[in-house]
């Protein structure tokens, strides 16, 4: 097999990559039916993945905001802290995609197709912000 170079992706094509995987999991693996997800397992995997994007892309912000002086957050309250200096709005997304995609997605396994799509739609504009 030929040997493939790849050029390394930005944030937001990362960001990107792993929402389509998120919905691709969600697609052919949760199973939906009348509003509700079948299987929880895809729904957490789906859920983890897309909160990950979103962090892909709030830590670009940050450093595209904090420069030299950026440092990777430790924590929820780091980013909400930091997030808070520089952008109501998107501090506002965050909260809402940690609760939706993290708490109820990833930790809680809700079944709610209503929830998790939400999530995903808030991540859409958090990637609007790099």
């Amino acid at each position: 097999m030929p040997e493939q170079h790849h050029l390394p992706l930005t944030p937001a094509q990362e960001a990107e990559r792993y929402l389509e995987n998120a919905r691709q999991i969600l697609t052919e693996k949760a199973g939906k039916k009348d509003g509700l997800y079948a299987d929880v397992k895809y729904v957490k995997m789906a859920a983890g993945t897309a909160y990950s994007a979103a962090l892909l892309i709030l830590d670009e912000y940050l450093r595209q905001k904090e420069g030299i002086d950026f440092t990777k957050p430790k924590s929820i309250e780091d980013y909400t802290n930091r997030l808070r200096k520089f952008d109501k709005k998107l501090l506002a997304l965050l909260v809402d995609v940690y609760d939706e995609l993290h708490i109820a997605g990833y930790y809680h396994g809700t079944r709610s197709v209503n929830t998790i799509q939400t999530g995903l739609s808030n991540v859409r504009q958090i990637l609007t912000y790099i």
